[in-house]
């Protein structure tokens, strides 16, 4: 057993997210592991940009309203203590509501064979950002 080295927030990438976020990885799994988890957290509106896991991935909302959307419009509103399955391959985005931070715990794998995890589209637009939301009630 061991702890494992922490590294510095870092803030995401312009060239995928839109506003202002900023993570903190939590693992990063060495082989055999192909875990991946971030503590990621989204100022109010701000969010990835379309993409997908070829392993698929999974969101967990710690603080906040999280919105996640797929390319069939469908927009979900989750909230602390859910958690959101995206299927591999599914291209979708997340992010935090307009009108108040969010944190999520976002966990995914590797591939094992060096290809790419994620693979990243265009930002998402206004109009699928404020598209109407569905709760899972």
């Amino acid at each position: 057993m061991e702890f494992i080295r922490s590294q510095p927030t870092g803030k995401a990438p312009a060239d995928r997210f839109t506003g202002d976020v900023w993570w903190d990885v939590i693992v990063a799994g060495q082989e055999p592991s192909r875990l991946r988890a971030n503590l990621v957290r989204f100022s109010p509106g701000a969010r990835t940009y379309w993409h997908s896991h070829t392993m698929g991935q999974t969101l967990h909302v710690v603080s906040g309203i999280a919105l996640v959307g797929t390319r069939d419009g469908t927009v979900l509103e989750a909230h602390p203590g859910e958690t959101v399955g995206c299927p591999p391959g599914e291209e979708h985005w997340h992010g935090a509501a307009p009108d108040r931070f969010m944190e999520h715990i976002a966990m995914w794998e590797g591939t094992g064979d060096g290809s790419p995890e994620t693979r990243w589209a265009e930002p998402v637009t206004d109009s699928q950002y404020t598209a109407s939301r569905s709760r899972n009630r």
